[in-house]
Formats: structure tokens, sequence, C-alpha cells
């Protein structure tokens, strides 16, 4: 389980997060690319966009049942 106080600085602003743990494993970002992204000096994905609508949610929680690490959270704070 992704873990708030590991949550990466790079993450936009809002309920969901990248923290520490990932493992630049690519299956945020090819699951949601208009969400997730890489940062190339550190090799971790991170949240770039938070989701507006009950569809783009849906990207996003199902990029979170996909990682293999639970890299990914939702604190619930907008």
């Amino acid at each position: 389980m992704a873990n708030f106080a590991d949550r990466l600085p790079d993450n936009a602003p809002g309920p969901y997060y990248v923290d520490s743990t990932c493992i630049d494993c690519d299956q945020c970002r090819v699951i949601a690319p208009e969400f997730f992204a890489r940062k190339d000096d550190t090799g971790l994905s991170y949240v770039q966009r938070q989701p507006a609508s009950a569809d783009e949610v849906g990207r996003v929680e199902e990029a979170i049942a996909a990682c293999a690490t639970s890299s990914i959270g939702n604190d619930g704070v907008s």
C-alpha cells in the first residue's frame, strides 16, 4: 500500500500520488499515460495530472489495481 509520507514531490497536488516504492515498471504509464509520467533523472513515475471526471478516476484506479508494488495511492484529499 502506498504511503503518503513517502509521496514523491513531483506529484500534482490532489488525492492521487506515487510514492518512493515505485520500480519504474511502466504499467501506470501504459494504462493511463495522460495521468502518469516518468521523471527521467529518478526513473520513477509520478502523477502529472489529477483525474477530473468519473471516467478519468476509473482509469487511475485501474492503474492502481495493476501496480505491482502498490506504489500509487489515494489519500482522499483534493
